[in-house]
């Protein structure tokens, strides 16, 4: 099979390409390097840097590929509300872009990393696949409505399709000097410098985190096989679902840190309770948690450790800026 994976060298999908390539398949990939990273293009990626919203380009590189994997995106929950033209346009317009390439060059199969942002907040717990959609940031709203976007349009031209939701990943090539996202991460990256970590709210919040190598399997068997063709699968553990601020001390263990953190105010529309059942993946897919949080952080403190701390950079745009934006944006305070 030859596939055409977006957001190559993102944290998701470089390691979704790691495992197609290890199967033996080959694997072009596009980025745009608006948050990846080209160190994480595996070995054997036939690599463009490209932006997914230039059609044109998109049909190009696709073109003779079975199967496609769309990745890319600005995942950005907190800042789509304060800067929701830039996220909604490289999430929602960027999806339509490539699914136009892959019903124009025949490709076979669609898989569409979408988000646990489809749920937002529900009356019960865990979320599963069959409930309603609730967005309730531009983000959110995005993600639900491109995955509108590729039912209609996969039914209409005849591609199978399916969607996987994964929740919170963490692991080796994560960016974590980008302070908009990604809690476990920037938090490290602080210690690690030094300094305590922030935390929106009361850091009553509650997560449950999964570790990259664990949900990998689970899109691979997802784009191979047709019995799966039009479902919605969340991807991830279930297990271990944590406060906020049981994440900031599980961190502080690991490295032996003092830990003291900065309560800043809670962000806008932020999930106070985010978990997602895992029951479908493990009737489909025999999915099992192999690794614990702890152990999936200590591969992430060993991955920033070995890389280095790094300041963080704050290379999006904040559109608006009002009495409502974080402080630790406007400010740079992170």
């Amino acid at each position: 099979m030859k596939c055409f994976i977006t957001g190559v060298a993102g944290f998701l999908a470089s390691h979704v390409a790691d495992r197609l390539l290890a199967s033996g398949h080959e694997v072009v990939g596009v980025d745009s390097l608006i948050g990846g990273e080209l160190s994480n293009v595996p070995t054997g990626v036939e690599f463009h840097e490209a932006d997914c919203g230039d059609l044109e380009a998109m049909v190009r590189l696709s073109r003779g590929c079975d199967a496609m994997v769309h990745a890319a995106c600005t995942p950005y929950e907190g800042l789509s509300v304060f800067s929701p033209h830039l996220i909604t346009q490289n999430t929602f317009q960027i999806t339509s872009t490539v699914l136009s390439a892959a019903v124009q060059n025949g490709v076979e199969k669609f898989l569409y990393c979408s988000s646990m942002a489809r749920y937002g907040t529900q009356d019960t717990l865990p979320f599963t696949e069959d409930m309603e959609c609730k967005p309730q940031d531009p983000y959110g709203i995005a993600k639900v409505a491109s995955e509108m976007l590729i039912a209609n349009m996969c039914k209409v031209h005849g591609l199978k399709y399916v969607i996987c939701v994964p929740h919170n990943i963490i692991g080796p090539r994560q960016k974590y000097d980008d302070p908009f996202r990604n809690v476990a991460s920037i938090m490290i990256n602080r210690m690690l410098q030094g300094d305590q970590p922030i935390i929106y709210g009361d850091g009553s919040q509650k997560r449950c985190f999964s570790f990259v190598q664990d949900t990998i399997s689970c899109f691979e068997q997802a784009l191979l096989r047709d019995d799966v063709n039009g479902k919605v699968f969340n991807v991830g553990p279930d297990e271990e679902f944590i406060t906020i601020n049981t994440l900031a001390k599980e961190i502080a263990e690991i490295l032996d840190f003092s830990l003291d953190p900065q309560y800043v105010p809670a962000r806008p529309q932020e999930v106070n309770l985010a978990h997602c059942s895992s029951e479908l993946i493990r009737e489909y897919f025999g999915y099992q948690t192999k690794t614990s949080l702890r152990e999936g952080l200590q591969s992430l403190v060993t991955y920033i450790s070995e890389k280095g701390p790094k300041p963080f950079d704050y290379h999006l745009p904040i559109e608006i800026r009002t009495d409502l934006t974080p402080k630790t944006w406007k400010e740079k305070l992170i």
